[in-house]
């Protein structure tokens, strides 16, 4: 089949739907490209690289549309595009289906099957589809450089001739893929980075990038989890109270603030109120990453950058990831190829649009001559936090009755053991013409490995691997039986007990040389 891609419309729209490198990977699939002139270059992708990949340029839309069997966008289809689409024909591109009822029963009177990219199902085996997560991680980056370009002293602390520069202090509020993102570059760049989640689960993912979570003195079990979908669930009005007086505490130490908090499908709530704002220092910088829903501050202006009366700069840049149009259409357009690969199961050109899949299910609006939105629950469940049951600690009669009976099982197993170990060498000594020498030898050998077991075996695996204590505990057993040995009146016997006890020595030594290496890769210099 032929999968096309077009020029976007939407003013100040830089992205693209298929890169050359794409082209490259759906050609393996048994497809072929078609690709409307112009639609890269302000992506830096022009129609040479295109025809060069194999993908055949057409003058204009009309001509992609009457050519291809799928048509590729970023933004959704504008009612005059719809105009072009064919019976049978598939669509695939942000599409936001709750917010287009109108374009979804236009895409439906058509015939179309419409994929949006929005409503990818977030489950493991859909990651390498969500577009929402790489744009998402996009903005976030876009959203420190924003902060950087507007804000007027260094990021990282420094120390120089002239005097001593303090590092800025930045807030993410909202650890998603946008916040986590944001997180990354402005610890990199030796900003002092806080973060704010409703989920305390992601403390431990903000702490693992250089962060410092910032907790709530507040017991909420809803707080506790996600929503399904990965999202942060709405919050209980006494908990937006406290934490919008956390974020009052916060506002005059802060340089920057980054707000991430969006769902897509809700207008955003507001975080940073106009008293925030005034309560902040000049120079002071918000990049409200939710401005096209309304904004978490409450004095951004959608598509705008302003700068308030008491100096604090608010960005509410809408087309962040636009602003970084090269790494963003290479990100899309590796999400669609994706696609398509499960589209295409036998990569042989042919599209199996299979609606028992949860993926394809999930993020088809219109198949059919129908509306398929909104999507049955995946039967996979999505990726969120699960709640953990509480498990009450055990009292201190509990844990000793524990103990005793673990002493008491552990006593019964080792009698049993040496009961069967003294029936075993008596058996094995009433055996007629056995030499007594050989019972000397065994009895060592049998001591051997009780020491062995008991010394080496029970070590702990916080100074060993598991690997290495197993070995040094073989190893222990030989080295024992071998320096018993290693004074026989027989040359052989005491040449080989030398050896023995040589390459014991190195396993032994060894391993604990190599766990000491292994521990030191864990440990900062």
């Amino acid at each position: 089949m032929k999968i096309g891609a077009l020029k976007e419309t939407w003013p100040g729209e830089a992205r693209v739907a298929m890169t050359p490198q794409s082209i490259a990977q759906l050609t393996k699939l048994g497809h072929t490209c078609v690709i409307e002139a112009g639609a890269g270059e302000a992506a830096r992708f022009d129609d040479a690289l295109y025809a060069e990949a194999g993908a055949e340029v057409l003058p204009d839309a009309a001509a992609v549309y009457a050519a291809a069997d799928v048509i590729s966008k970023v933004r959704a289809p504008e009612m005059a595009e719809v105009a072009h689409v064919r019976d049978g024909q598939t669509i695939i591109s942000f599409i936001w289906p709750a917010q287009n009822a109108e374009l979804l029963e236009a895409l439906k009177a058509k015939g179309a099957t419409t994929i949006a990219m929005d409503m990818v199902p977030r489950i493991s085996r859909a990651q390498k589809m969500d577009a929402l997560s790489s744009m998402a991680n996009i903005g976030g980056y876009r959203a420190v450089v924003e902060a950087s370009n507007n804000f007027g002293r260094f990021f990282t602390g420094q120390i120089t001739a002239a005097g001593k520069v303090p590092p800025a202090k930045v807030l993410v509020v909202g650890a998603g893929v946008a916040g986590l993102a944001a997180i990354g570059a402005a610890t990199s760049m030796g900003a002092i980075t806080y973060a704010f989640d409703v989920r305390p689960e992601v403390a431990e993912q903000i702490e693992s990038m250089g962060a410092e979570f910032v907790f709530l003195d507040f017991d909420e079990e809803q707080t506790d989890g996600a929503e399904t979908g990965g999202y942060a669930a709405p919050s209980s009005p006494e908990f937006r109270e406290k934490q919008l007086e956390k974020f009052r505490e916060l506002a005059p130490e802060i340089d920057i603030v980054i707000t991430t908090a969006l769902i897509p499908g809700r207008d955003a709530p507001v975080l940073w109120t106009k008293d925030m704002v005034e309560a902040m220092k000049p120079g002071s910088v918000i990049v409200d990453l939710a401005a096209e829903k309304g904004g978490n501050c409450e004095l951004t202006v959608e598509g705008e950058k302003i700068e308030t009366a008491n100096g604090v700069t608010i960005v509410g840049y809408t087309d962040l990831p636009s602003r970084m149009a090269t790494q963003s259409s290479t990100l899309y357009a590796t999400n669609i190829r994706h696609m398509m690969d499960d589209l295409t199961p036998e990569k042989d050109g042919v599209i199996n649009h299979n609606m028992e899949d949860d993926v394809i299910r999930g993020a088809t609006v219109t198949h059919a001559g129908e509306i398929t939105f909104p999507p049955p629950p995946p039967k996979t469940k999505a990726i969120a936090a699960v709640k953990k049951e509480k498990v009450p600690e055990p009292t201190a009669e509990e844990l000793r009755a524990a103990e005793v009976a673990a002493f008491k099982q552990q006593t019964k197993t080792q009698v049993g053991l040496l009961a069967g170990g003294a029936a075993l060498l008596l058996l094995i000594g009433s055996i007629p013409g056995m030499p007594a020498s050989f019972m000397q030898h065994f009895i060592v050998f049998v001591l051997s490995v009780f020491i062995g077991f008991q010394v080496i075996w029970n070590v702990s695996h916080s100074l060993h691997t598991p690997l290495m204590a197993v070995t040094n505990a073989i190893s222990s057993i030989i080295i024992l039986g071998a320096l018993v040995q290693v004074g026989s009146s027989s040359g052989l016997i005491a040449l080989l007990a030398a050896l023995a006890i040589f390459m014991c020595g190195i396993n032994i030594f060894g391993g604990f040389m190599v766990t000491r290496r292994m521990l030191a890769m864990f440990q900062k210099s």
